[in-house]
């Protein structure tokens, strides 16, 4: 692998097929797009590597409020009562025909 660049009809061999594949209109978008890639991977392994470098912060053991808590709402004393259903056309609560 390391003799594919020692000759320069090989690197123009591979600037000819990559004008192929990608055509001459699109060759700008696609460095574009691989340069914008290759800064972000490089920003991500930079802040992976600072937060590596970083001490972890100590921890602080949470308390929950002592506090007591409002007391809910009493229920009703007495359920309500059942609505009936209204009366149909026939002056029947039957709703069978």
């Amino acid at each position: 692998m390391g003799r594919l660049f020692e000759h320069p009809a090989a690197i123009l061999f591979l600037i000819l097929i990559v004008l192929l594949l990608f055509g001459a209109k699109r060759l700008p978008d696609v460095a574009k797009g691989v340069g914008q890639s290759l800064k972000i991977f490089k920003r991500e392994v930079r802040d992976l590597t600072e937060d590596d470098d970083k001490p972890a912060p100590p921890a602080v053991p949470t308390v929950p409020p002592t506090a007591a808590a409002p007391p809910a709402p009493a229920a009703p004393a007495t359920p309500p009562a059942p609505v009936a259903p209204a009366p149909t056309e026939q002056g029947s609560t039957d709703p069978r025909p």
